[in-house]
């Protein structure tokens, strides 16, 4: 048996410019659905003889250019420029950018990382030591060691840096910074007239050192007596430094 289905006809349907407006608006979403699956999410050549530009950002450098000569694609080297975080020879640029459809032989420029940005050692120079190894530590060098000497700059304060101020370091490096440990405040005794061994214990009592001996044929003095001395009697000198000293000895 057959059943027949009655469909009524379309009565006062009307075809309109609004419904034309429709089909349009649909056709037009469809197309660009498909244009955008072909091209971006899984793009391919349109033309022969046309290859997608690979990515190759964060490959090493030669890595990255066997990639483009297998695409049938040449490189062309962008240089090196310094990058906070990428390791040197880092590809950090291409252009074209990748996924981009280009003729075959398309030169692609890559530019590599040089490593971080090298850091200036900052200018310390008569700042408190302590604020200045913490604006080395801030500018993200490394204090390795402290070094004093005697100056006539306050005590405390730093004098320079080894490397000097304005050297150009990488991130982390060591330098060296000098303080003033003071001027020299001990002064020199008058050892003229003494016995050497006097003379010495009278050194070391003041915190000085006695250096070489030379001992001098004389007439005008005692044999065995200090007749000279470097460096003079009331210098100021630092602890430590040392004084050499002349003594008579038999003319004869």
């Amino acid at each position: 048996m057959r059943v027949r289905r009655r469909f009524e006809p379309l009565e006062g349907f009307k075809v309109t410019p609004r419904f034309w407006k429709w089909v349009a608006i649909g056709t037009g979403a469809v197309v660009a659905g498909y244009l955008t699956a072909y091209l971006v999410l899984f793009p391919a050549p349109i033309l022969p003889g046309h290859q997608v530009v690979p990515r190759v950002l964060g490959l090493m450098l030669a890595e990255a250019q066997s990639e483009i000569q297998t695409a049938k694609l040449q490189t062309a080297e962008g240089g090196a420029e310094p990058h906070p975080t990428a390791p040197a020879g880092i590809v950090i640029w291409q252009d074209p950018p990748p996924g981009v459809i280009a003729p075959e032989g398309t030169k692609v420029t890559l530019v590599s990382s040089a490593g971080p940005p090298k850091i200036p050692v900052p200018d310390v120079a008569n700042l408190d030591a302590g604020l200045a190894q913490s604006l080395i530590a801030s500018a993200g060098l490394v204090v390795s060691q402290v070094e004093s000497v005697q100056a006539a700059s306050p005590t405390g304060l730093a004098m320079m840096t080894r490397p000097p101020a304005g050297t150009a370091l990488a991130p982390g490096a060591g330098l060296t910074v000098v303080v003033s440990r003071g001027a020299p405040t001990i002064p020199i005794p008058d050892l003229l007239g003494m016995a050497s061994a006097d003379a010495r214990t009278r050194l070391e009592m003041e915190g000085l050192q006695l250096g070489t001996v030379t001992r001098r044929r004389t007439s005008e003095a005692s044999p065995g007596t200090v007749v000279a001395q470097t460096p003079a009697a009331g210098t100021l000198a630092a602890p430590g430094t040392v004084v050499d000293i002349i003594v008579a000895r038999s003319p004869q």
